[in-house]
């Protein structure tokens, strides 16, 4: 299973994290003109995406993208709200609300949504 995405977004709305897991290769680059005229379409099953929030404290969002058939959502959720606690938080240099610049942060994420890709699923003994 695939996690495209994760974000972290503040009580105000502002972005302060996103790390981008898997980012598809572009086949063709693309140029467009202003305003765009956007329409959706559901075309051989690649535009399916599921979406999974979790309020943290005060107000801080985390957000995932991944594929809808990925389990543990909930579970990945609870986990980065933990690495976010442990190593954001807890960080002496880092204050709320602020972009989050943290290597332990972004080491220990990116090896949550490896064992969460692996597994299929993110279960509690994880």
């Amino acid at each position: 299973m695939v996690i495209f995405s994760v974000y972290v977004v503040n009580k105000a709305g502002g972005l302060i994290y996103q790390y981008d897991n898997y980012v598809p290769r572009a086949e063709v680059e693309k140029t467009f003109s202003y305003p765009l005229d956007l329409v959706l379409k559901h075309h051989d099953e690649k535009v399916v995406v599921s979406f999974g929030q979790r309020d943290g404290i005060r107000g801080i969002k985390f957000i995932v993208l991944a594929d809808p058939r990925q389990s543990g959502i909930d579970a990945l959720l609870r986990k980065i709200y933990e690495i976010y606690s442990d190593f954001a938080l807890k960080n002496p240099f880092y204050s709320l609300e602020m972009p989050i610049r943290c290597e332990l942060f972004d080491q220990n994420l990116k090896s949550a949504l490896e064992v969460a890709e692996k597994a299929g699923n993110f279960g509690a003994g994880s």
